[in-house]
């Protein structure tokens, strides 16, 4: 049927505007009519739903290069029991009018939907899930001490879980007894209940129905939910055939309508024991999810605000943009912003995962939540509410939890399946021991296992009836059936997965890019800032002496490193015994004073972090091309290339050597002149950072192949390359920064799978173009487009830590997945030929799925600097 879809669209500024708006929805297969407005900033298509979906309607219009507005939320879900659960609802949202996207996460209980809030409202989403037969938290619903609707549901769910356990145990340690009664000490009761002619079974119908009506309601009403609203099996579904068997077929034994033995007993401790199971899952998944609590319990609740000159508290949804904010020593820092006054030391540790205090000073970036260490400072706020680092970090892991990883389409496929291949193998195998229990008791028999339950039928000498013995077959195999399990092995292994992630300062986009970057060989690093620090500094100071300044044999000087070490260099007894490259970069850098190149302001802060006076340059004059001239201290200083010296007659073969030494090992070397005689060479490099090296070595043993792109000279590339261990036919230098893209795309030619780390903004195409791409430094800037994985820190070790993260994260879904397949494989035949109690098999089931999240959860205890070592 035609559904007709209104949409709000930004970027719209004249009538051609709308024409091609129109143009490329009419484009579309199952586009009945499309037309576009400008002078309202809208559109409305008329379209099939079964053709086209909502999503590539407005995927049409994004690629057109227009905005068609959007909103994304997350709604927490109660009582899904199963993957067919999360299916069930996921097939309802994109059923409702308005709803682009939606994902539903099992493991998770919460559902993202992207919706077009010009056709739908909360209140829409929140009324189709619940027309599907489950319970949305609606965000009205927190307590009132400020808790989130969403917490306070889970609370009440494993509060929920908890109490009914407790009332099922409480019926079941009777029935307990009086099975092991039976067991071991059959006469040790009387037949009849003393004082009435009523059969001892009564007590048991007693015990057993109460704890069918409450714990077995919530599995039957589901169930109901499912097959009859639905159309779909869950796992509920499995319960309420296996818990009704054991119950009905007790009671018409009991009054006589069948012959055979009661099972009270087994109905109690089938619901009971998957409650047990519930209620440990439950606190399995509020255990998961404590990585994003963490996160928004770290938000400051009041900020201290500067007004008229007075300190103000507010809360902290009143700090505006532009606010300026009193941190005191101990505090958290209320919202992002830029430090204007005072210095001090911030944990960042729960933000970015850096261990160290990180020092700040006036013009440095703070983040909110993190914590001010012992100085007063005073912080201009530059993003409040949901644009916040915070905000983003933890809704780029929902995001992420809710893309699940291409692994997870196997046991969709399988879950999709499961239940309505489960039923009909117990009603198949039910009617074959009904049918032949000689002939499959003596096969049983034959196998090197356990004996039968009960015996076996009583043709084949056991001690129940061939039909009493059918139904317990039946109630055990539909009982140990778990899809459970299989839904959650994938979605709880890249929950934990994510937020090792988050807590580390690595963001993944989805779960699909945490499986892609598992599959990457090749790891691109963009040089300037991700390997190096993207800022010159001065490295080193070579002074000669006047013999040498004068063009003749070098009597002597000495050379100083970029830590301030002296060195000393040939030279006879002329050389100057005073500090001669002290008074060489005394001139050099009084004179770059007056520059704002990148390279004179290296020489300036290297001579001032050495703590020298630097004098005000007379004169001043910049050389474009070549340096500059200037007048220290009544003397004139050239600093710059040897055409600036050559131009001024001033001889520079003396400084050849050691020019060339410097030019070899990748620095720009500088030349410097004194009154007209040649004093000494200055070098700066963009230095390496301290952990490049250490990433380089962890990535080539992982067997990954380093590559690095740099717009610098061939001769500056090897030489970086040179000192991080990356071989030579793995550098490509002088590439621009719009070629970096095509760059990517020819290492990937051949098939390879290229991680490209770099910025987030001159980097954006390279980063869109590679097989992963990662944004390197971003701070307090989360969203970023171009990038499948943001790495908080500006740290390359952290691209070691997301190839760690994403391989341990597949290794755990695959233990998952292991277990939840072993288990359905082993034990649902084990059932079928009789072997498993009811009980027996609904205590398996239980802890089936609780071991699955276990597992998971013994995942937070991962450290992603060392390489998981699980199998």
């Amino acid at each position: 049927m035609p559904r007709t879809e209104r949409m709000d669209v930004q970027g719209m500024s004249c009538a051609n505007c709308s024409a091609t708006i129109e143009d490329a929805l009419s484009a579309l297969d199952g586009v009945a009519e499309a037309n576009a407005n400008f002078a309202t900033d809208e559109a409305s298509v008329t379209y099939d739903p079964a053709s086209v979906s909502l999503a590539s309607i407005y995927d049409a219009v994004a690629d057109a290069g227009y905005d068609p507005v959007d909103e994304t939320v997350t709604i927490t879900i109660t009582d899904m029991s199963c993957a067919n659960c999360s299916q069930t609802v996921h097939d309802a949202l994109l059923d409702t009018a308005g709803v682009i996207e939606a994902d539903v996460n099992f493991a998770t209980d919460e559902a993202r939907v992207r919706y077009n809030p010009a056709a739908a409202s909360m209140a829409d989403l929140y009324d189709s899930i619940a027309d599907a037969g489950y319970s949305p938290v609606r965000e009205t619903e927190g307590d009132d001490d400020g808790e989130s609707a969403a917490t306070a549901a889970r609370r009440a769910e494993t509060r929920k879980q908890r109490n009914l356990t407790l009332f099922g145990a409480a019926f079941a340690l009777p029935l307990f007894g009086l099975m092991l009664e039976g067991l071991f000490a059959p006469d040790a009761l009387p037949a009849t209940i003393p004082g009435t002619a009523l059969p001892m079974e009564v007590v048991g119908f007693v015990l057993a129905t109460p704890v069918q009506y409450l714990l077995g309601r919530e599995f039957y009403e589901n169930a109901y939910t499912a097959l009859v609203k639905n159309g779909r099996a869950n796992m509920d579904v499995l319960i309420a055939l296996g818990s009704s068997t054991a119950y009905v077929y007790s009671v018409a034994t009991l009054f006589g309508v069948v012959a055979g033995g009661t099972y009270f007993d087994s109905a109690v401790f089938i619901l009971t024991f998957i409650t047990f199971g519930n209620y440990l899952e439950a606190r399995s998944k509020s255990r998961a999810g404590e990585a994003i609590q963490s996160l928004l319990e770290m938000e400051a609740d009041t900020a201290r605000v500067l007004r008229d000159g007075e300190e103000r508290e507010v809360e902290i949804s009143d700090v505006a943009v532009g606010d300026r904010l009193v941190v005191k020593p101990g505090e958290k820092v209320p919202t992002d912003g830029v430090v204007v006054e005072g210095e001090s030391a911030v944990d960042e540790s729960m933000v970015t995962g850096e261990s160290q205090p990180v020092g700040k000073t006036p013009g440095d970036d703070v983040v909110g939540g993190t914590v001010n260490e012992n100085g007063r400072l005073v912080v201009e706020a530059t993003k409040v509410g949901s644009e916040t680092a915070l905000q983003q970090i933890v809704e780029t892991v929902r995001e992420a939890q809710s893309r699940q990883p291409e692994v997870q389409n196997l046991a969709d496929r399988i879950s999709a399946y499961f239940v309505p291949a489960v039923i009909a193998n117990a009603l198949l195998w039910g009617v074959l021991w009904y049918a032949a229990p000689a002939a499959l008791a003596g096969f049983v028999d034959w196998l090197p296992l356990w004996g039968l339950v009960a015996g076996g039928p009583v043709v084949a000498g056991g001690t129940v009836s061939v039909f009493e013995f059918a139904v317990v077959v039946f109630a055990s195999a539909v009982l140990v059936a778990c899809p459970c399990a299989l839904g959650l092995a994938t979605p709880a292994a890249t929950m934990i997965g994510t937020s090792i992630g988050a807590t580390n300062g690595v963001l993944f986009k989805g779960g699909d890019v945490l499986e892609r970057v598992r599959d990457v060989d090749t790891v691109v690093f963009d040089k300037t800032g991700t390997l190096t620090e993207g800022e010159m500094t001065l490295t080193d100071v070579v002074a000669l002496d006047r013999t040498a300044a004068d063009g003749g044999e070098r009597a002597g000087g000495t050379r100083t490193d970029g830590a301030g070490a002296t060195a000393a260099v040939e030279g006879g007894e002329d050389a100057t015994p005073t500090h001669p490259e002290t008074d060489l970069l005394y001139a050099a850098a009084s004179a770059e004073s007056g520059s704002e190149h990148p390279l004179a302001r290296a020489i300036v802060d290297g001579a001032e972090e050495r703590g020298l006076d630097l004098a005000t340059p007379e004169s001043f004059e910049n050389v474009p091309g070549k340096g500059v001239r200037a007048t220290v201290d009544g003397r004139e200083v050239l600093v710059g290339n040897p055409g600036l010296l050559a131009d001024a007659g001033v001889p520079v073969d003396a400084a050849a050597e050691a020019r060339q030494g410097l030019e070899n090992e990748g620095k720009t070397a500088m030349l410097v002149a004194v009154d007209g005689r040649l004093a000494g060479v200055l070098a700066t490099a963009d230095t390496v950072k301290p952990s490049a090296k250490r990433a380089v070595d962890g990535l080539q043993e992982r067997g990954l192949t380093v590559r690095m792109l740099t717009g610098d000279n061939e001769r500056t590339a090897r030489a970086v390359a040179d000192e991080l261990g990356i071989s030579a036919e793995n550098v490509r230098a002088g590439v621009l920064p719009d070629e970096k893209a095509d760059a990517v795309d020819a290492i990937q030619s051949d098939g390879s799978r290229a991680l490209m780390v770099g910025d987030g903004v001159n980097d954006a195409p390279a980063l869109a173009a590679a097989y992963v791409g990662a944004a390197i430094g971003s701070g307090t800037d989360v969203a970023i487009e171009a990038a499948d994985v943001t790495l908080m820190r500006d740290d390359p070790a952290d691209v070691l830590k997301a190839v760690n993260i994403s391989d341990a994260t597949l290794r755990k879904i695959k233990q998952n997945l292991f277990w939840a397949l072993g288990y359905n494989t082993v034990l649902i035949p084990l059932a079928s030929l009789g072997l498993m109690m009811p009980a027996l098999a609904a205590a398996a089931m239980a802890f089936s799925s609780v071991s699955v999240l276990s597992n998971s959860l013994l995942f937070r205890r991962y450290d992603p600097s060392e390489e998981y070592s699980g199998f």
